[in-house]
Formats: C-alpha cells, structure tokens, sequence
C-alpha cells in the first residue's frame, strides 16, 4: 500500500467537524436580536403615534372607514422584525412592545392598547407559524398582514359593535381592512425592511442567510 493511500484512507476515515450553527439560525433569540426588537418596537411605535394623526383627519373626511383604510401601516412593525430576524414570535413581541411604548408615550386609547396588541401580534404571526418559521417570502408576508387584518377586525366587532352597521358598510370595511393589511402591513414592511438591510446595518441576522432566492 502506497503512502498516498494510506493518506487517502486517514483522511477518509477521520470524521469531518460540523460546522458550527451560526447564532442567527439557532432557535433562541441572541442579545443582538433582543435589542433590534427593542429599537423596532420603540421606532414603529412612534410612527404609529403620528399615523393616529393622520387617521384623525382622514375620519374627519371619510368616516369609518378611515380607520380600515390607514389600519394595516399599525400592522407593519411586527413583519418589519420577523422579516429580519426569522424566529419564534418576533412578529408577536414586536406588536407588544409597540403598544407598551405607544402606552407610555401617551396613546389617548391607554391599556385597552395592550388587547389590540395581542390580537394583532397573535393574527401577524400565524402564517410564519405555519411555515415553522422557515418562509418570509413575499406570500408569506402578504398573508401575516391578511391575517392581522382578519384577527383586527374580529376584535373590533365586538369592541365597537359593528352588527349595528349595515351588511354593506361591513364587507367593505372588511375588504378595504384586509387589503390595507396586505399592502400596508406585510408588503410595505417587507420593502422597508428590505430597504434598511441594504443599508447595512442589520448585517448578521437571520436574513442574511435566508433572503437569497425567496420571491
């Protein structure tokens, strides 16, 4: 037997090291992950304090359904953090901690904020669940704003009492809410996360090993 087959045979008989997992594609959130939650959640909540504004004049104008117009822009945050980081309930604490900061910051509509931010924080994470977290496609995106929508509106039946309404106002407040949640919520907070990834500044994370190839 030849050295180089000896060689050859060591070599392929010597087990390989694995590689080691990078932190961002471990299931547990790292403390970098924990604090870009932290300064989404503190971000969005501001720009959602001055979307109130601007739901204010449109309703002054339009109604009802100004509120369903505006609504999925509320929903945009949590796709904004579950696009980047891709783990267990980013979406979900994300929508939390908007509230908790709009509550602190002084959001007229106080605790019952809280409420609003579980069912939109439940609706925006359901469709990543169902993917076990893996997709953040724009599909993927487009239905976590749908669902949003859909868990909102649910909760606004009843805390506004919408069967008093007539069943026409309630389809469109219905279709016009979903789509802003498309729209507004899951492809608009795709293209801005997409837009600060570029940048740079959140290199590192779990889209950096994740994004390429998704359409």
């Amino acid at each position: 037997m030849s050295d180089n087959t000896v060689h050859n045979t060591a070599s392929e008989t010597t087990p390989k090291r694995a590689r080691p997992v990078p932190p961002a594609l471990r299931r547990e959130w790292t403390m970098r992950e924990t604090v870009t939650i932290a300064i989404i959640g503190v971000v969005f909540a501001f720009l959602y304090l001055g979307w109130v504004q601007l739901w204010l004049v449109l309703q002054s104008v339009m109604g009802p359904l100004a509120m369903d117009i505006l609504m999925g822009f509320w929903f945009s945050g949590s796709m904004f953090a579950a696009w980047l980081i891709r783990k267990p309930f980013v979406a979900f604490s994300t929508a939390m901690l908007t509230v908790i900061v709009q509550i602190i910051a002084g959001n007229p509509s106080g605790a019952i904020l809280l409420l609003t931010g579980l069912v939109q924080g439940a609706g925006s994470e359901v469709p990543f669940a169902l993917t076990r977290w893996k997709r953040y496609s724009w599909p993927v995106m487009a239905a976590s704003g749908a669902c949003t929508a859909v868990f909102s509106f649910v909760y606004t039946w009843f805390r506004f009492s919408y069967w008093e309404l007539s069943v026409g106002l309630v389809v469109s407040m219905f279709a016009i809410r979903v789509t802003s949640g498309v729209v507004l919520g899951g492809l608009l907070g795709r293209l801005l996360a997409g837009a600060v990834h570029r940048t740079g500044v959140t290199s590192g994370l779990a889209v950096d090993y994740q994004h390429i190839g998704e359409n």
